[in-house]
C-alpha cells in the first residue's frame, strides 16, 4: 500500500499579532483543539498558521489590522516537519511591508513560498462560498490551485497583468476616441493563451473534486448526489483549446464597442463562477444552512484527497468553529473522518457531545484573553 507523506506543524510563534503579545506553542500530529469563549483569540491562532501557508489572512480586507495595537512590527514563525525534513518559516510585519523567510533565508518572490507549508481551511464566513458573490468562488479556486501548483500561480499572475493592461487600454481607447486595435489584439492573443490553461485549470480540478464530494457527503450526511457545476461566461462543450480560443475571440469581436465604454472585459476566467447541486437543486436556493455548511466542509475534504495525490502528502486542515448548526451525529462522523491522518486545528467554544475517543488522542488548549494554556484532560 502506498504511503502518503505528512505535513505537520511542529510548533508556532507569535510576535505582536492581533491580540497576542507574545506566545510559542507545541503542536501535537494529530488534532488540536483551541477552546474558549468568542473574542478570546482562539481564531486569531488558526489565522497566524493560514499567514504562514499563504502570506496573507483568510479574512478578506483586513491586513492592516494584524498587528497589535500600539506596535510597529509583528511576526509569525513556524516550523514544517516533511518525511523527516524540518523547515523554518518566518513572516516579519510591518505597517508598510511584509517579508517571508525560508531557513532564515529571504524569499523575494511570494510563488515560490507558497507550498512549503500547505492548510485547507474552513470558517463560518465559507458559508460566502455558497451564499456569496462569484469572487469568493473564484478566489477559492485560486488560493487551492496555487498551493497545489506553481504553475497555477505563474500563468494567473501573467493573466491578471495583461487583463489589467487591456483594461485601461479600453477605458484611452474610450477617453481618447482612438480607433486604433492593434496594440488590443496583441494583448487579446497574450490574455487568450493564459486563459486557455486557466480554464482547463479549473475544469481539471473540479471534475476531480466531483469524484470525490458526493461519496464523502453521503459518508457524513447519508444524503446523495453533492456535485458542483462549473460556471464559466462562455459557452463551453468540449472544453477543447480551439473552442475556448473561438469563443473569446467571438465574444471580444462581438462586445468590443461595449467593451470599450464600459473600460473592461466582460469575458474570461476573471468571471467564472460555480455552484454546489444536491441532485438537481442548486444547494444556494434550497438547501439550509447546516447542508451548506457540510457541503463546504466537504469541499474542503476533497481537497485534501487532491492533494494527496499530487504532492503525496496531506496538508493541514484549520477547522475554526465547524460544529454551530452541525448535530451530534454528523459532528463525530466528521472527526472520525479527519482524524485518521491530517494534523488538524479545531476551535469551538466547548467539548460538548465529542466523543470521549476523539478527546482523549487530541491536545486540548484553553483560550482565555490572549492567554493558551494546555489542558491536562481528565476524562
Amino acid at each position: 500500500m502506498f504511503l502518503y507523506l505528512k505535513m505537520i506543524l511542529t510548533k508556532i510563534g507569535l510576535i505582536n499579532f492581533r491580540n497576542y503579545k507574545k506566545l510559542h506553542l507545541k503542536l501535537s500530529s494529530g488534532i488540536n483543539i483551541f477552546v474558549g469563549n468568542n473574542a478570546q483569540g482562539k481564531t486569531n491562532i488558526l489565522e497566524s498558521i493560514y499567514l504562514l501557508a499563504l502570506t496573507k489572512s483568510h479574512r478578506f480586507g483586513i491586513e492592516n489590522t494584524l498587528i497589535k495595537i500600539g506596535e510597529e512590527t509583528a511576526k509569525i514563525t513556524g516550523t514544517v516537519k516533511e518525511n523527516k525534513i524540518f523547515r523554518d518559516l518566518e513572516i516579519q510585519l510591518t505597517k508598510q511591508q511584509k517579508k517571508v523567510l525560508v531557513n532564515h533565508t529571504e524569499i523575494r518572490r511570494i510563488a515560490d513560498y507558497i507550498t512549503n507549508l500547505n492548510v485547507i481551511i474552513f470558517t463560518p464566513d465559507d458559508l460566502d462560498i455558497i451564499k456569496g458573490a462569484p469572487q469568493i468562488r473564484r478566489n477559492i479556486l485560486n488560493i487551492e490551485m496555487s498551493q497545489l501548483s506553481r504553475n497555477y500561480i505563474q500563468i494567473y499572475n501573467e493573466y491578471s497583468k495583461i487583463l489589467k493592461n487591456r483594461n485601461e487600454y479600453l477605458r484611452m481607447m474610450y477617453i481618447n476616441h482612438l480607433s486604433d486595435e492593434n496594440y488590443l489584439s496583441i494583448l487579446e492573443e497574450k490574455l487568450i493563451e493564459r486563459a486557455i490553461q486557466i480554464y482547463q485549470f479549473r475544469r481539471s480540478f473540479l471534475e476531480r473534486i466531483n469524484k470525490k464530494i458526493g461519496i464523502i457527503f453521503e459518508n457524513i450526511t447519508g444524503l446523495s448526489d453533492l456535485s458542483i457545476h462549473y460556471e464559466p461566461n462562455l459557452d463551453l462543450k468540449n472544453y477543447t483549446d480551439e473552442e475556448i480560443r473561438f469563443q473569446l475571440i467571438s465574444k471580444f469581436k462581438s462586445n468590443r464597442d461595449r467593451e470599450i465604454s464600459q473600460g473592461t472585459t466582460l469575458y474570461g476566467p476573471h468571471r467564472d463562477d460555480f455552484s454546489f447541486y444536491l441532485g438537481d437543486e442548486n444547494m444556494r436556493l434550497f438547501s439550509s444552512q447546516g447542508q451548506q455548511r457540510l457541503a463546504i466542509i466537504c469541499f474542503k475534504l476533497s481537497e485534501i484527497e487532491i492533494f494527496k495525490e499530487d504532492t503525496n502528502s496531506f496538508p493541514i486542515l484549520l477547522l475554526d468553529d465547524i460544529f454551530s448548526e452541525i448535530d451530534r451525529k454528523k459532528k463525530n462522523k466528521l472527526l472520525k473522518y479527519i482524524e485518521r491522518d491530517i494534523q488538524t486545528i479545531i476551535t469551538t467554544t466547548d467539548l460538548k457531545d465529542i466523543k470521549k475517543s476523539i478527546l482523549e488522542d487530541a491536545k486540548i488548549f484553553d483560550v482565555c484573553d490572549g492567554n493558551v494554556t494546555e489542558r491536562k484532560m481528565e476524562l
